[in-house]
Protein backbone atom coordinates (compact mmCIF):
# COMPACT_ATOMS: atom_id res chain seq x y z
CA UNK A 1 0.00 0.00 0.00
CA UNK A 2 0.93 3.18 -0.63
CA UNK A 3 2.91 5.60 1.86
CA UNK A 4 1.51 8.91 0.65
CA UNK A 5 0.26 11.59 3.01
CA UNK A 6 -3.32 13.18 2.11
CA UNK A 7 -2.38 16.74 0.62
CA UNK A 8 -4.09 19.57 2.61
CA UNK A 9 -7.14 21.12 0.78
CA UNK A 10 -7.95 17.28 0.08
CA UNK A 11 -11.29 17.37 2.20
CA UNK A 12 -12.39 20.69 0.78
CA UNK A 13 -12.63 18.91 -2.80
CA UNK A 14 -13.96 16.29 -1.36
CA UNK A 15 -17.37 18.57 0.03
CA UNK A 16 -16.91 19.79 -2.98
CA UNK A 17 -17.58 16.63 -4.89
CA UNK A 18 -20.23 15.33 -2.19
CA UNK A 19 -22.45 18.68 -3.23
CA UNK A 20 -21.92 17.93 -7.26
CA UNK A 21 -23.27 14.43 -6.52
CA UNK A 22 -25.96 15.98 -4.49
CA UNK A 23 -27.12 18.10 -6.88
CA UNK A 24 -26.31 14.83 -9.60
CA UNK A 25 -28.72 12.71 -7.44
CA UNK A 26 -31.53 15.53 -7.27
CA UNK A 27 -31.47 16.35 -10.68
CA UNK A 28 -31.85 12.32 -11.11
CA UNK A 29 -34.93 11.95 -8.43
CA UNK A 30 -37.22 14.75 -9.95
CA UNK A 31 -39.14 12.94 -12.50
CA UNK A 32 -39.75 9.98 -10.07
CA UNK A 33 -40.80 12.46 -7.25
CA UNK A 34 -43.26 14.25 -9.59
CA UNK A 35 -44.23 10.68 -11.52
CA UNK A 36 -47.65 10.96 -10.58
CA UNK A 37 -48.79 14.23 -11.55
CA UNK A 38 -46.61 14.26 -14.93
CA UNK A 39 -48.66 11.04 -15.82
CA UNK A 40 -51.77 12.77 -14.98
CA UNK A 41 -51.00 16.14 -16.66
CA UNK A 42 -49.26 14.80 -19.82
CA UNK A 43 -51.99 11.66 -19.88
CA UNK A 44 -49.03 9.11 -20.35
CA UNK A 45 -49.68 5.29 -19.48
CA UNK A 46 -47.20 3.34 -17.07
CA UNK A 47 -45.46 2.15 -20.19
CA UNK A 48 -44.15 5.58 -21.54
CA UNK A 49 -43.46 6.78 -18.09
CA UNK A 50 -41.40 3.96 -18.10
CA UNK A 51 -39.99 4.93 -20.96
CA UNK A 52 -39.46 8.23 -19.96
CA UNK A 53 -37.52 6.57 -16.78
CA UNK A 54 -35.42 4.66 -18.69
CA UNK A 55 -34.38 7.69 -21.66
CA UNK A 56 -32.61 9.46 -18.95
CA UNK A 57 -29.82 6.69 -19.51
CA UNK A 58 -30.15 6.34 -23.43
CA UNK A 59 -26.34 7.78 -23.60
CA UNK A 60 -25.58 7.54 -20.15
CA UNK A 61 -23.18 4.76 -20.38
CA UNK A 62 -21.77 5.90 -24.27
CA UNK A 63 -20.64 9.32 -22.55
CA UNK A 64 -19.47 7.59 -19.07
CA UNK A 65 -16.83 5.86 -21.89
CA UNK A 66 -15.93 8.53 -23.97
CA UNK A 67 -16.00 11.37 -21.09
CA UNK A 68 -13.90 8.60 -18.59
CA UNK A 69 -11.45 8.06 -21.41
CA UNK A 70 -10.64 12.05 -22.29
CA UNK A 71 -10.78 12.55 -18.20
CA UNK A 72 -7.44 9.68 -18.22
CA UNK A 73 -5.22 12.70 -20.39
CA UNK A 74 -7.23 15.89 -19.34
CA UNK A 75 -7.94 18.00 -15.80
CA UNK A 76 -11.10 16.65 -14.07
CA UNK A 77 -11.56 20.03 -12.94
CA UNK A 78 -12.54 21.46 -15.63
CA UNK A 79 -14.44 18.20 -17.23
CA UNK A 80 -16.54 18.57 -13.85
CA UNK A 81 -17.79 22.05 -14.30
CA UNK A 82 -18.76 21.24 -17.95
CA UNK A 83 -20.83 18.50 -17.28
CA UNK A 84 -22.41 20.51 -14.26
CA UNK A 85 -22.85 23.52 -16.93
CA UNK A 86 -24.88 20.73 -18.91
CA UNK A 87 -27.00 19.76 -16.09
CA UNK A 88 -28.12 23.02 -15.04
CA UNK A 89 -28.91 24.73 -18.93
CA UNK A 90 -31.08 21.63 -19.92
CA UNK A 91 -33.02 21.88 -16.97
CA UNK A 92 -34.70 25.20 -17.45
CA UNK A 93 -36.77 23.93 -20.79
CA UNK A 94 -38.52 21.85 -18.28
CA UNK A 95 -39.36 24.45 -15.84
CA UNK A 96 -42.15 25.87 -18.47
CA UNK A 97 -44.98 23.88 -20.07
CA UNK A 98 -43.63 20.81 -22.39
CA UNK A 99 -44.82 18.12 -24.17
CA UNK A 100 -43.88 14.55 -23.63
CA UNK A 101 -41.50 14.31 -26.47
CA UNK A 102 -39.41 18.23 -25.37
CA UNK A 103 -39.55 16.34 -22.01
CA UNK A 104 -37.70 12.75 -23.10
CA UNK A 105 -35.16 14.97 -25.25
CA UNK A 106 -34.20 17.10 -22.19
CA UNK A 107 -34.00 13.79 -20.09
CA UNK A 108 -31.77 12.59 -22.83
CA UNK A 109 -29.39 15.32 -22.70
CA UNK A 110 -29.22 15.30 -19.28
CA UNK A 111 -28.65 11.56 -19.15
CA UNK A 112 -25.55 12.44 -21.55
CA UNK A 113 -24.45 14.87 -19.23
CA UNK A 114 -24.68 12.80 -15.69
CA UNK A 115 -23.18 9.62 -17.13
CA UNK A 116 -19.76 10.64 -16.96
CA UNK A 117 -19.80 11.96 -13.65
CA UNK A 118 -19.77 9.76 -10.81
CA UNK A 119 -16.44 8.17 -12.76
CA UNK A 120 -15.16 11.57 -13.47
CA UNK A 121 -15.41 12.55 -9.58
CA UNK A 122 -13.91 9.36 -7.84
CA UNK A 123 -10.75 10.22 -10.37
CA UNK A 124 -10.64 13.75 -8.98
CA UNK A 125 -10.89 12.57 -5.80
CA UNK A 126 -8.51 9.66 -5.91
CA UNK A 127 -6.12 12.37 -7.11
CA UNK A 128 -6.31 13.82 -3.58
CA UNK A 129 -5.98 10.48 -1.15
CA UNK A 130 -3.74 7.47 -1.51
CA UNK A 131 -5.56 3.71 -2.19
CA UNK A 132 -5.31 3.04 1.73
CA UNK A 133 -7.48 5.98 2.63
CA UNK A 134 -9.70 6.15 -0.51
CA UNK A 135 -12.79 3.81 0.88
CA UNK A 136 -14.22 6.61 3.27
CA UNK A 137 -13.96 9.47 1.04
CA UNK A 138 -15.79 6.90 -1.73
CA UNK A 139 -18.11 6.56 0.96
CA UNK A 140 -18.95 10.38 1.49
CA UNK A 141 -18.67 11.00 -2.46
CA UNK A 142 -21.49 8.48 -2.91
CA UNK A 143 -23.38 9.81 0.30
CA UNK A 144 -23.68 13.14 -2.28
CA UNK A 145 -26.47 10.67 -3.87
CA UNK A 146 -27.76 9.63 -1.03
CA UNK A 147 -28.10 13.47 0.89
CA UNK A 148 -29.23 14.61 -2.76
CA UNK A 149 -32.29 12.91 -2.44
CA UNK A 150 -32.98 13.59 1.45
CA UNK A 151 -32.34 16.95 1.13
CA UNK A 152 -34.27 17.48 -2.24
CA UNK A 153 -37.56 15.69 -2.36
CA UNK A 154 -38.86 17.59 0.64
CA UNK A 155 -37.47 20.69 -0.84
CA UNK A 156 -39.19 19.20 -4.43
CA UNK A 157 -41.79 17.89 -3.30
CA UNK A 158 -43.19 20.84 -1.60
CA UNK A 159 -42.63 22.60 -4.74
CA UNK A 160 -44.59 19.88 -6.77
CA UNK A 161 -47.72 20.13 -4.72
CA UNK A 162 -47.67 24.05 -3.82
CA UNK A 163 -47.02 25.52 -7.34
CA UNK A 164 -45.80 22.45 -10.02
CA UNK A 165 -43.83 19.79 -11.25
CA UNK A 166 -42.28 22.55 -13.78
CA UNK A 167 -41.07 24.58 -11.03
CA UNK A 168 -39.21 21.77 -9.65
CA UNK A 169 -36.69 21.11 -12.64
CA UNK A 170 -36.39 25.07 -12.65
CA UNK A 171 -34.93 25.41 -9.08
CA UNK A 172 -32.38 22.23 -9.82
CA UNK A 173 -31.31 24.63 -12.68
CA UNK A 174 -30.92 27.25 -10.53
CA UNK A 175 -28.75 25.23 -7.96
CA UNK A 176 -26.62 23.48 -10.34
CA UNK A 177 -25.27 27.13 -11.27
CA UNK A 178 -24.55 27.67 -7.71
CA UNK A 179 -22.33 24.32 -7.56
CA UNK A 180 -20.40 25.93 -11.04
CA UNK A 181 -20.16 29.04 -9.55
CA UNK A 182 -18.62 27.59 -6.22
CA UNK A 183 -16.05 24.85 -8.61
CA UNK A 184 -14.83 27.41 -10.25
CA UNK A 185 -13.30 29.63 -7.98
CA UNK A 186 -12.45 26.14 -5.37
CA UNK A 187 -12.11 23.38 -7.40
CA UNK A 188 -8.45 22.55 -8.46
CA UNK A 189 -6.52 19.39 -9.82
CA UNK A 190 -5.16 17.01 -7.27
CA UNK A 191 -1.57 16.53 -7.06
CA UNK A 192 -1.46 12.91 -6.31
CA UNK A 193 -0.58 9.38 -8.34
CA UNK A 194 0.02 6.03 -6.94
CA UNK A 195 3.76 6.24 -6.90
CA UNK A 196 4.36 2.85 -5.61
CA UNK A 197 2.36 1.07 -8.20
CA UNK A 198 3.31 3.29 -10.97
CA UNK A 199 6.96 1.93 -11.32
CA UNK A 200 5.76 -1.77 -11.38
CA UNK A 201 6.82 -2.28 -15.16
CA UNK A 202 5.77 0.53 -16.17
CA UNK A 203 2.48 0.55 -14.62
CA UNK A 204 0.38 0.32 -17.70
CA UNK A 205 -1.82 -2.85 -19.23
CA UNK A 206 -4.15 -3.09 -22.41
CA UNK A 207 -7.53 -2.15 -22.09
CA UNK A 208 -8.73 -5.39 -22.59
CA UNK A 209 -6.41 -6.93 -20.38
CA UNK A 210 -7.84 -4.56 -17.48
CA UNK A 211 -11.34 -5.23 -18.60
CA UNK A 212 -11.28 -9.08 -18.05
CA UNK A 213 -9.89 -9.32 -14.97
CA UNK A 214 -12.42 -11.28 -13.01
CA UNK A 215 -12.59 -8.30 -9.91
CA UNK A 216 -13.59 -5.90 -13.05
CA UNK A 217 -16.05 -7.95 -14.39
CA UNK A 218 -17.56 -9.39 -11.01
CA UNK A 219 -17.39 -5.26 -9.88
CA UNK A 220 -19.73 -4.37 -12.56
CA UNK A 221 -22.03 -7.20 -12.63
CA UNK A 222 -22.88 -6.58 -9.11
CA UNK A 223 -23.04 -2.91 -9.14
CA UNK A 224 -25.63 -4.17 -12.76
CA UNK A 225 -28.14 -5.65 -9.80
CA UNK A 226 -27.46 -2.80 -6.87
CA UNK A 227 -28.43 -0.18 -9.84
CA UNK A 228 -31.15 -1.52 -11.02
CA UNK A 229 -32.91 -1.34 -7.59
CA UNK A 230 -31.78 2.61 -7.68
CA UNK A 231 -33.53 2.81 -10.97
CA UNK A 232 -36.19 1.68 -9.72
CA UNK A 233 -36.15 4.05 -6.51
CA UNK A 234 -34.72 6.59 -8.65
CA UNK A 235 -38.18 6.43 -11.23
CA UNK A 236 -40.99 4.12 -9.23
CA UNK A 237 -41.14 4.47 -5.65
CA UNK A 238 -43.01 7.70 -5.24
CA UNK A 239 -45.39 6.29 -8.09
CA UNK A 240 -45.72 2.76 -6.28
CA UNK A 241 -46.57 4.70 -3.19
CA UNK A 242 -48.68 6.66 -4.62
CA UNK A 243 -50.63 4.48 -7.54
CA UNK A 244 -49.85 1.14 -5.90
CA UNK A 245 -49.93 1.77 -2.32
CA UNK A 246 -52.56 4.82 -2.41
CA UNK A 247 -50.76 7.16 -0.54
CA UNK A 248 -51.63 10.99 -1.35
CA UNK A 249 -48.76 12.98 -2.93
CA UNK A 250 -47.60 14.83 0.55
CA UNK A 251 -47.35 11.89 1.99
CA UNK A 252 -45.58 9.74 -0.55
CA UNK A 253 -42.68 12.53 -0.79
CA UNK A 254 -41.97 12.46 2.67
CA UNK A 255 -42.07 8.49 2.65
CA UNK A 256 -39.79 8.58 -0.62
CA UNK A 257 -36.75 10.19 1.30
CA UNK A 258 -37.04 6.57 3.60
CA UNK A 259 -34.78 4.30 1.34
CA UNK A 260 -32.15 7.13 1.07
CA UNK A 261 -31.89 7.71 4.60
CA UNK A 262 -31.24 4.41 4.95
CA UNK A 263 -28.84 4.01 2.22
CA UNK A 264 -26.76 6.74 3.60
CA UNK A 265 -26.20 5.17 6.89
CA UNK A 266 -25.01 1.90 5.62
CA UNK A 267 -22.86 3.40 2.56
CA UNK A 268 -20.97 5.47 5.66
CA UNK A 269 -20.66 2.82 7.53
CA UNK A 270 -19.45 0.45 5.12
CA UNK A 271 -16.75 2.97 3.72
CA UNK A 272 -15.69 3.67 7.78
CA UNK A 273 -15.57 -0.14 8.36
CA UNK A 274 -13.82 -1.05 4.95
CA UNK A 275 -10.68 1.38 5.60
CA UNK A 276 -10.57 0.11 9.45
CA UNK A 277 -10.77 -3.46 8.55
CA UNK A 278 -7.81 -2.57 6.29
CA UNK A 279 -6.08 -0.73 8.83
CA UNK A 280 -5.89 -4.08 10.64
CA UNK A 281 -4.53 -5.75 8.51
CA UNK A 282 -7.46 -7.81 6.46
CA UNK A 283 -7.26 -8.17 2.77
CA UNK A 284 -9.11 -6.19 -0.03
CA UNK A 285 -11.23 -9.41 -0.89
CA UNK A 286 -12.40 -9.42 2.55
CA UNK A 287 -12.71 -5.32 3.47
CA UNK A 288 -13.99 -4.89 0.13
CA UNK A 289 -15.43 -7.26 -2.11
CA UNK A 290 -17.00 -9.72 0.60
CA UNK A 291 -18.47 -6.17 2.84
CA UNK A 292 -19.49 -5.06 -0.50
CA UNK A 293 -20.95 -8.08 -2.06
CA UNK A 294 -23.03 -9.88 0.63
CA UNK A 295 -25.55 -7.57 1.62
CA UNK A 296 -26.74 -7.94 -2.09
CA UNK A 297 -28.06 -11.17 -1.14
CA UNK A 298 -29.66 -10.22 1.85
CA UNK A 299 -31.58 -7.28 -0.18
CA UNK A 300 -32.60 -9.93 -2.71
CA UNK A 301 -34.64 -11.50 -0.03
CA UNK A 302 -36.33 -8.50 1.33
CA UNK A 303 -37.48 -7.58 -2.18
CA UNK A 304 -38.91 -11.60 -2.06
CA UNK A 305 -40.76 -10.97 0.69
CA UNK A 306 -42.87 -7.94 -0.34
CA UNK A 307 -45.77 -9.97 -1.93
CA UNK A 308 -45.79 -11.86 1.61
CA UNK A 309 -45.81 -9.39 4.33
CA UNK A 310 -49.44 -8.09 3.84
CA UNK A 311 -49.58 -4.39 4.71
CA UNK A 312 -48.52 -1.54 2.81
CA UNK A 313 -46.31 -0.18 5.57
CA UNK A 314 -44.25 -3.50 5.81
CA UNK A 315 -44.39 -3.36 1.92
CA UNK A 316 -42.79 0.17 2.06
CA UNK A 317 -40.32 -1.23 4.61
CA UNK A 318 -39.57 -4.33 2.77
CA UNK A 319 -38.11 -1.67 0.33
CA UNK A 320 -35.71 0.68 3.10
CA UNK A 321 -34.34 -2.37 3.85
CA UNK A 322 -33.64 -3.24 0.30
CA UNK A 323 -32.46 0.06 -0.40
CA UNK A 324 -30.32 0.19 2.62
CA UNK A 325 -28.64 -3.46 1.94
CA UNK A 326 -27.68 -2.44 -2.06
CA UNK A 327 -25.74 0.44 -0.68
CA UNK A 328 -22.48 -1.06 0.44
CA UNK A 329 -21.65 -1.95 -2.99
CA UNK A 330 -21.16 1.97 -4.06
CA UNK A 331 -17.94 3.18 -2.17
CA UNK A 332 -15.71 -0.67 -2.05
CA UNK A 333 -15.84 -1.00 -5.67
CA UNK A 334 -14.34 1.77 -7.26
CA UNK A 335 -11.62 1.59 -5.01
CA UNK A 336 -11.20 -2.05 -5.71
CA UNK A 337 -10.82 -1.09 -9.55
CA UNK A 338 -8.47 1.33 -8.24
CA UNK A 339 -5.93 -1.48 -6.84
CA UNK A 340 -5.17 -2.96 -10.00
CA UNK A 341 -5.71 0.01 -12.26
CA UNK A 342 -2.82 2.69 -12.72
CA UNK A 343 -3.68 6.56 -12.36
CA UNK A 344 -3.50 7.12 -16.12
CA UNK A 345 -5.83 4.62 -17.41
CA UNK A 346 -7.84 4.97 -14.11
CA UNK A 347 -10.73 7.26 -15.10
CA UNK A 348 -11.50 5.01 -18.34
CA UNK A 349 -11.68 2.20 -16.64
CA UNK A 350 -14.17 3.69 -13.91
CA UNK A 351 -15.75 5.38 -16.91
CA UNK A 352 -16.20 1.85 -18.30
CA UNK A 353 -17.27 0.35 -15.09
CA UNK A 354 -20.07 3.08 -14.97
CA UNK A 355 -21.08 2.89 -18.48
CA UNK A 356 -21.71 -1.48 -17.68
CA UNK A 357 -23.89 -1.27 -14.88
CA UNK A 358 -25.72 1.80 -15.64
CA UNK A 359 -27.39 -0.04 -18.18
CA UNK A 360 -29.38 -1.45 -15.73
CA UNK A 361 -30.79 2.10 -15.70
CA UNK A 362 -32.29 1.79 -19.33
CA UNK A 363 -33.91 -1.58 -18.51
CA UNK A 364 -35.67 -1.27 -15.19
CA UNK A 365 -37.86 1.46 -15.57
CA UNK A 366 -39.11 0.34 -19.03
CA UNK A 367 -39.45 -3.20 -17.86
CA UNK A 368 -41.82 -1.94 -14.56
CA UNK A 369 -43.91 0.37 -17.27
CA UNK A 370 -44.78 -2.80 -19.17
CA UNK A 371 -45.02 -4.82 -16.20
CA UNK A 372 -47.62 -2.79 -14.36
CA UNK A 373 -48.98 -1.96 -17.60
CA UNK A 374 -50.19 -5.62 -18.53
CA UNK A 375 -50.84 -6.87 -14.82
CA UNK A 376 -54.62 -7.39 -13.28
CA UNK A 377 -54.13 -4.54 -11.06
CA UNK A 378 -51.19 -2.06 -10.74
CA UNK A 379 -50.01 -3.15 -7.00
CA UNK A 380 -49.57 -6.54 -8.60
CA UNK A 381 -47.71 -5.46 -11.49
CA UNK A 382 -45.50 -3.12 -8.94
CA UNK A 383 -44.69 -6.31 -6.81
CA UNK A 384 -44.10 -8.40 -9.58
CA UNK A 385 -41.34 -5.46 -11.16
CA UNK A 386 -39.76 -5.64 -7.50
CA UNK A 387 -39.54 -9.45 -7.42
CA UNK A 388 -37.73 -9.82 -10.75
CA UNK A 389 -35.45 -7.21 -8.81
CA UNK A 390 -34.87 -9.29 -6.20
CA UNK A 391 -33.54 -12.26 -8.50
CA UNK A 392 -31.41 -10.30 -10.10
CA UNK A 393 -30.26 -8.78 -6.90
CA UNK A 394 -28.98 -12.74 -5.57
CA UNK A 395 -27.42 -13.37 -9.09
CA UNK A 396 -25.33 -9.95 -8.36
CA UNK A 397 -24.09 -10.63 -4.70
CA UNK A 398 -23.43 -14.52 -5.75
CA UNK A 399 -21.53 -13.19 -8.69
CA UNK A 400 -19.38 -10.72 -7.14
CA UNK A 401 -18.36 -13.32 -4.50
CA UNK A 402 -17.39 -15.53 -6.74
CA UNK A 403 -14.83 -12.73 -8.95
CA UNK A 404 -13.84 -10.22 -6.80
CA UNK A 405 -10.47 -10.97 -5.59
CA UNK A 406 -8.62 -7.41 -6.29
CA UNK A 407 -5.81 -8.19 -4.50
CA UNK A 408 -5.16 -11.22 -6.36
CA UNK A 409 -5.81 -9.56 -9.83
CA UNK A 410 -3.23 -6.91 -8.88
CA UNK A 411 -0.63 -9.58 -8.28
CA UNK A 412 -1.59 -11.43 -11.60
CA UNK A 413 -1.41 -7.90 -13.51
CA UNK A 414 2.19 -7.25 -12.07
CA UNK A 415 3.47 -10.54 -13.32
CA UNK A 416 3.14 -13.12 -11.25
CA UNK A 417 0.00 -14.51 -13.23
CA UNK A 418 -1.48 -13.15 -16.06
CA UNK A 419 -4.79 -15.49 -16.03
CA UNK A 420 -6.41 -17.80 -14.08
CA UNK A 421 -3.83 -20.62 -12.58
CA UNK A 422 -1.25 -19.77 -15.70
CA UNK A 423 2.35 -18.63 -14.96
CA UNK A 424 3.43 -15.02 -16.29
Amino acid sequence: MSGQATPKGAWGITFLLFLYMLVNFADKVVVGLAGAPIMDDLKLTPEQFGFLGSSFFFLFSATAIVVGMIANKRPTRWILLILALVWSLVQFPMASEVSFTTLVVCRIILGAGEGPAFAVACHALYKWFPDEKRALPTAILSQGSALGVIVAVPALNWIIVKYSWHWAFGALGIVGLVWVALWLVFGREGPLVDETREVEEGRRYSFWRLVATPTFIGASLATFGAYWALSLALTWFTPFIVKGLGFPQEKAGLLSVLPWVAGAIVVLGAGWLSQRMIARGATTRTARAVLGAAPLLLAGLFILAMPHVGSPGAMIACLVAASACTGAIYPLCPPMIGEFTPSAQRGGMLAVYGAFYSLAGVAAPFVMGRVVQNAASPLEGYLAGFQINGFILIAAGIVGLMLMYPNRDRARLAGHTIAWGKPA
